[in-house]
């Protein structure tokens, strides 16, 4: 039995739990997404920071490949490994930048020709996504869009917060 209290007690035990609800369902949904990304990378046979690095040039490119590597969290000669079986398997190119004033500075662009055969893969989730969202008014999914904009603010201030201490 619950007690309610004169200062609301029931209420932030309410919240708490409903925050408790919403902290554990992220992390359901983090395991769900890396399960899906780890069945997505053995299909295209790339290693996950391979198809990691693939989706970030893909959603922010061209990019240098010291920007790739911040992004991704990568170690400069660990991207270059990356890069290289990427590379060779025709999922991205490394062209020179004519922009930049160090002539053998590069950028790092995906292969729109392959780039299909990602989406593809991802194309069940997505149609899956579009019914769940469905059911949301526009109000409601302006509110989650919100959310989960600022959950992965958290999540990058986090990471920048380990990455410190180190």
């Amino acid at each position: 039995m619950e007690i309610v209290t004169s200062d609301g007690g029931a209420a932030a035990r309410g919240r708490r739990r409903q925050a408790v609800a919403i902290k554990e369902s992220l992390r359901a949904l983090s395991n769900q997404l890396a399960l899906l990304n780890r069945r997505v990378s053995a299909r295209l046979e790339l290693r996950d920071a391979d198809l990691d690095c693939l989706e970030l040039v893909a959603r922010h490119g061209p990019l240098s490949p010291s920007e790739l590597a911040r992004r991704a969290g990568l170690h400069p000669a660990t991207l270059t490994g990356v890069l290289d079986r990427l590379e060779r398997g025709g999922w991205v190119s490394r062209d020179r930048d004519p922009g930049a004033a160090d002539r053998r500075a590069v950028t790092v662009r995906i292969r729109r020709d392959r780039a299909g055969e990602v989406f593809g893969l991802y194309a069940g989730m997505n149609d899956l996504m579009d019914r769940v969202l469905a059911g949301y008014s526009d109000a409601e999914l302006e509110v989650l869009a919100g959310f989960l904009r600022r959950t992965a603010d958290a999540g990058r201030t986090a990471t920048e917060q380990l990455a410190g201490e180190e």
